[in-house]
């Protein structure tokens, strides 16, 4: 008897899937990453939100349609085959195995164990971090390096042996996660509005004032799309979910609703909490703390931490099926190998394997190119040409722009194919999706610039290993 993913999940689970992975460390860490971007401008922060999150929701809309219609292993990749081709498919497959999901996956992984080391050292001012904490140590310390890769571990183990675990631990993290990001959100805007120096109007105030709009802004909408990004993943478990073609687009709308109105909503509460200035130095805790104290606020430090901690076991599943959606079609190296399901806990778990290595990979780049300088041009490149560029890019958000580009396609033939479907569904929502993916595109050229050249010589070379492994015999699909 042929052994297949089960369906295990219903609308419930695949909703807090949606929200859990989304809503994680990115409003935590991009929060800050904004007003740096938009030079503490709060409303052109917000604006930057709402841009993201519209985009976010309308493509959202463009895939739900796809998913009422395509079913089969990993819902991007069947999108992508029945819309254009099977070979396109397999190239965004490779890409979001190798590239994507790990490389968001193990950022995750790196917050995880920020936000654990500053609930720590926290409670404890003496841990004996290498370097110090009030030098950066919960941030570049090798014991955050380490501890990063140990949830790494941590989280491979729970999807590739458990996945129904998994999935009672992504439900659960999703409502902890809330709750500090509402608390924050209500007490924030009610202490902004009576505090003394009302702090909230003076924050809009004075940031507002003047400034550059149009770079800023471009910038502030790339960090933007770390934070609302991971919702694409949640479609990989299609082949698991219950009467897939209907809770899946369900689950999708709804939790791309919450997350918008959650994000804005703790944005604006965070500047009831403490300046511009020192939550652009500081970041979004000193906020917490403002408010509820020292005690209280690093509680909610350590809810930040497994709020980081769901966000990395949503990602990890998708990384976990990653091989296998290859594999299950006959593509990418070794598909007898890599299409395997295990027989006890109903997942590949080769393909989990494999997983677990490329977050690894990225994990350990991440660290060294953007935290701890590694590879930046005074140390890799010193006595040459290029000693003043620093071969890094920013894998946080670089990935999640291309996914855009590589949207544009499916939306493209979707259109032209998808016969039957009304006219808001097959051009105006797709169309949409297409200008808001594009513009993702224009606002990252404007926004990283040099970075871009450096990431598109990695990615270049990861697709040309991915044309290397695709069977050559491999035809396009019927499509509906």
């Amino acid at each position: 008897m042929e052994n297949k993913l089960e369906k295990k999940y219903g609308l419930f689970t695949a909703i807090c899937m949606v929200v859990g992975i989304v809503i994680g460390s990115g409003v935590f860490f991009k929060a800050q990453t904004v007003l740096q971007k938009t030079e503490g401008n709060m409303p052109l922060g917000i604006l930057a939100w709402i841009i993201g999150g519209v985009i976010m929701l309308i493509c959202i809309l463009a895939f739900s349609a796809m998913a009422q219609k395509y079913e089969k292993v990993n819902g991007i990749i069947d999108y992508a085959e029945a819309t254009v081709s099977r070979k396109y498919g397999y190239y965004i497959g490779w890409f979001m195995t190798t590239v994507y999901s790990p490389t968001l996956t193990s950022v995750l992984a790196w917050l995880s164990a920020r936000y654990t080391l500053v609930f720590i050292t926290s409670c404890w001012p003496d841990f004996p971090l290498v370097i110090p904490a009030s030098e950066g140590g919960c941030v570049i310390g090798p014991e955050c390096l380490a501890l990063m890769l140990f949830f790494l571990v941590c989280a491979y183990v729970v999807n590739s042996l458990s996945p129904k675990l998994a999935g009672e631990f992504q439900t659960t993290t999703t409502v902890i996660k809330l709750i500090p990001l509402f608390l924050m959100a209500v007490v924030g805007i009610i202490a902004g509005l009576v505090s003394p120096t009302h702090m909230l109007a003076s924050n809009f105030a004075t940031a507002s004032a003047g400034g550059r709009i149009g770079a800023p802004l471009l910038s502030a909408v790339c960090a933007t799309s770390f934070a609302y990004e991971g919702w694409i993943i949640a479609t990989s478990i299609n082949a698991e979910l219950k009467d897939s073609k209907r809770n899946l687009p369900r689950a999708l709308v709804i939790g791309g609703l919450v997350i918008i109105v959650t994000y804005i909503a703790y944005y604006v509460g965070v500047a009831g909490g403490a300046t511009v200035d020192v939550l652009m130095n500081d970041g979004a805790t000193t906020a917490f703390t403002n408010i509820f104290g020292g005690v209280l606020g690093n509680i909610l430090n350590l809810f930040i931490a497994i709020s980081c901690m769901g966000t990395m076991n949503g990602l990890m599943l998708g990384c976990c099926r990653g091989m296998y959606s290859l594999a299950a079609r006959g593509e990418g190296p070794k598909p007898g190998l890599f299409g395997q399901v295990d027989r006890v806990s109903n997942m590949p778990t080769n393909s989990a394997i494999i997983g677990l290595l490329f977050c690894a990979i990225w994990g350990v780049y991440f660290y060294l190119s953007n935290l701890a300088g590694t590879w930046s041009g005074t140390i890799a490149f010193k006595g040459t040409a290029f000693e003043s560029v620093p071969f890094m890019f920013d894998s946080s958000e670089l990935p999640i722009i291309t996914i855009y580009a590589m949207y544009l396609p499916i939306f493209i033939q979707w259109m032209r194919k998808a016969k039957g479907e009304s006219t808001l569904r097959r051009y105006i929502i797709p169309s949409l999706a297409v200008a808001g993916s594009l513009f993702m595109v224009y606002a990252c050229l404007v926004g990283h610039r040099m970075e871009n050249f450096w990431y598109l010589i990695v990615f270049a070379v990861i697709m040309f290993l991915g044309y290397l492994f695709r069977r050559k015999d491999a035809g396009d699909i019927k499509t509906e």
